[in-house]
C-alpha cells in the first residue's frame, strides 16, 4: 500500500511518527456517462467562463469567495502553509468509551502504521493501552484541505483511524419515530425471531450487483426480458407475519444465515 500522508500522533507528551493508508476500496460497477442515442462517451471539460477556454489541471487552483464578493485564490502551496497544528500531527484531545460515539458521525477509515525504528515502541502502547482501558481516542487531524473529527483505536494489534462528521454536518431529521403501540406478545415473538436468525458472518456476504449487471447487460444484448422483483406486501397482520417468520427460520437447516 502507498501512504497517503506522513505525520505524527501526539497524546500529552508522548509523539510517534506514523504513516496513514487507505482501508477501503469501492468497488463500482465501472459504468461510462453516454450519448443515449449513440453510445458515444460524454466527456467533461474545466473551461474558464471568463476566458471561455479549455484549462489545464496545472492551471486550476482553489477559490475562496470573501464577503465583499472578491474572489481569492488558493494554490496548492499556500494551502501548504496553513496555519493547522493537526496538518502535521494527529493530535488526541481526550479518551472515551466507543459506545459514546455515535456511529451516524462514523465517515471514513484508515490503517496507521509506525513510521521508522522511533515510532515501534510509542505505537505498540498505545495499540496495547487503548486495548486495556477500553476507550478510543478522540482526536483532530487534517486530511487534504480539510481538518476532520477522527478517533483512534485498536484492531487485531494495529491502529485504526476512523475520521468522524462534525456534529453539525448530521441533519436533524425530526420526530421520524413511530407513536403505533406493540403488545408484549409481539415484542416476544420478535425477540425469539432475532435468536433464530442468529449466525450472520458478515465476511461471507458479498455484493451481488454486478452479478445483476451482468445479467442486464446479457438481456439487453441480446433483447429479451429480466423478471422485475417482486413489491414487498406491506405486513397487515403483524402477529401472523410473526408466526409465519418464526416457522420459516425454524425450517432452515442448521447453520444456515
Amino acid at each position: 500500500m502507498r501512504a497517503l500522508r506522513s505525520g505524527h500522533i501526539s497524546f500529552g507528551l508522548v509523539t510517534l511518527p506514523v504513516q496513514l493508508f487507505a482501508a477501503t476500496e469501492e468497488h463500482g460497477p465501472g459504468f461510462h456517462q453516454v450519448h443515449a442515442s449513440d453510445g458515444a462517451r460524454i466527456r467533461h471539460r474545466r473551461v474558464c467562463e471568463l476566458e471561455d477556454r479549455e484549462v489545464p489541471r496545472s492551471e486550476i487552483a482553489h477559490g475562496w469567495e470573501a464577503p465583499d464578493g472578491r474572489t481569492v485564490v488558493l494554490l496548492d502551496e499556500d494551502l501548504a502553509v496553513l496555519p493547522l497544528p493537526t496538518r502535521k500531527t494527529v493530535e488526541v484531545l481526550g479518551f472515551i468509551s466507543e459506545r459514546d460515539v455515535d456511529p451516524v458521525l462514523y465517515a471514513k477509515p484508515y490503517w496507521v502504521g509506525a513510521a521508522g525504528e522511533a515510532g515501534q515502541r510509542p505505537y505498540a502502547l498505545l495499540v496495547e493501552a487503548l486495548a486495556r482501558h477500553g476507550t478510543v481516542a478522540v482526536a483532530k487531524v487534517t486530511l487534504r484541505t480539510r481538518e476532520r473529527l477522527a478517533v483512534l483505536r485498536p484492531r487485531h494489534g494495529m491502529l485504526v483511524l476512523h475520521t468522524l462528521l462534525w456534529p453539525e454536518e448530521i441533519r436533524e431529521p425530526g420526530d421520524l419515530s413511530s407513536a403505533s403501540p406493540v403488545t408484549d406478545r409481539e415484542l416476544e415473538l420478535a425477540e425469539l425471531l432475532m435468536d433464530q436468525l442468529v449466525g450472520v458472518d458478515i465476511a461471507d456476504l458479498h455484493d451481488e450487483y454486478a452479478a445483476a449487471l451482468e445479467q442486464l447487460v446479457d438481456a439487453k444484448h441480446s433483447g429479451g426480458l429480466l423478471a422485475e422483483p417482486e413489491e414487498p406486501v406491506p405486513v397487515m397482520d403483524l402477529m401472523a407475519a410473526l408466526e409465519a417468520s418464526m416457522r420459516s427460520a425454524s425450517d432452515r437447516p442448521t447453520g444456515s444465515s
